[in-house]
């Protein structure tokens, strides 16, 4: 599977790809984002905002797992960081075969739960400041989309 590098120097670098990868979105795209506590998840999805044309304040959904935010199109951000069992019914699927753009931070622990096809994106510390952001399609569409963006 192919696999697309960025490298972001700082925040706004991180932002700066996420919006210009929100322009490729559409309806019922899942995007998964894996990295450390403070590697830049919510960073990277305030730049999807941003390129959604959110205008409301975009901050981690950590206790209440789904925030949902309008724009161009809605934008789903979960954080399953604290979902205890992976089988637990929350109503996922009905966010990932909706007509928004799902975001899910640490997506491995509902890993049987993602939809087929969908866009991994890793966030990596490589010094203080600078993040690898690799991108990880799962599926012709978000293949398309990587070849777009890069």
């Amino acid at each position: 599977m192919d696999k697309y590098e960025w490298l972001a120097k700082n925040a706004e670098d991180t932002q700066i790809i996420a919006e210009k990868l929100a322009t490729l979105l559409d309806s019922g795209d899942v995007i998964t984002l894996e990295g450390d506590l403070g590697a830049g998840k919510t960073t990277f999805t305030k730049g999807l905002a941003k390129g959604l044309h959110i205008n409301r304040t975009v901050n981690s959904p950590t206790f209440t797992i789904i925030k949902e935010y309008n724009g161009r199109l809605p934008l789903y951000h979960m954080d399953v960081y604290r979902v205890k069992d992976s089988f637990e019914d929350l109503g996922f699927d009905e966010y990932f075969e909706g007509n928004g753009v799902c975001v899910v931070e640490w997506a491995h622990l509902i890993q049987d739960q993602l939809p087929q096809d969908y866009l991994k994106i890793s966030l990596l510390y490589e010094q203080e400041n600078t993040r690898k952001i690799i991108f990880e399609p799962k599926g012709a569409r978000y293949m398309q989309i990587c070849k777009e963006l890069f």
